[in-house]
């Protein structure tokens, strides 16, 4: 009588949970409509870490990853995915993974993010963020190739966003990648190809007359030729 009497008990207790459960799945969907409708970002990011407690979903950790990284929030974008490469990973994964990898300055780890959206997806715009990134690493021969695919596919509309000045401003992509094009030369050699890499310089430049970057570019490698000799 006692075991039948502990297995109803027990019945009826797994029962109320699952009820529960159900009950908790419904309030925060309800909760994440809600917040989602008014724009609260943080509301949405409570709702959907609840819903994520309740019923795990590797989806459900992708999104609410991207919207960490979409907010500037990039150490808690990879801690919610991880910073592995992972054959299973989504494309939001990865480019998540990429994007805040790049933001936190760890260019050796986010090159592999955007080499594997560039294998998915290629487009000059994920060409240019590799040459950049190689740039960084001093792998200029990768970052050269790079460049080249970019310049053989660049289209007159595509633009490049800046945001060193308080005011961001956009150059064309041409531009831009010119001006990698420029750094990627100097790199090479220091001395030799100091007025090749001015010269390309003053192409991007030429393209975009309010190429903030390029200019300042251009004035410390023309600073590092000296004085003119009379």
């Amino acid at each position: 009588m006692k075991k039948i009497l502990c297995l109803v008990v027990l019945m009826a207790s797994i029962s109320m949970t699952a009820q529960t459960n159900t009950e908790l799945l419904k309030h925060f969907e309800s909760y994440y409509k809600q917040m989602k409708s008014q724009g609260d970002v943080q509301g949405v990011i409570n709702a959907m870490t609840h819903l994520n407690v309740l019923q795990p979903s590797q989806k459900r950790l992708d999104t609410l990853a991207y919207i960490y990284v979409s907010e500037g929030r990039n150490l808690e974008a990879l801690n919610t995915i991880g910073i592995d490469n992972n054959a299973t990973d989504s494309d939001i994964s990865t480019e998540v993974k990429a994007l805040a990898l790049k933001a936190l300055n760890q260019p050796q780890r986010a090159v592999v993010f955007y080499e594997v959206l560039f294998q998915k997806t290629p487009n000059t715009y994920l060409a240019y963020e590799i040459a950049d990134l190689k740039i960084q690493t001093q792998d200029l021969a990768g970052a050269n190739a790079s460049i080249g695919y970019g310049l053989a596919n660049v289209k007159p509309e595509m633009k490049k966003a800046f945001y060193e000045m308080q005011q961001p401003y956009e150059v064309s992509m041409k531009g831009a990648l010119t001006y990698l094009k420029a750094l990627i030369s100097f790199n090479m050699n220091k001395v030799d190809n100091l007025d090749q890499a001015i010269g390309l310089l003053d192409e991007a430049i030429t393209m975009d007359a309010n190429f903030n970057l390029a200019k300042i570019s251009k004035d410390a490698l023309v600073a590092m030729k000296g004085p003119k000799k009379e």
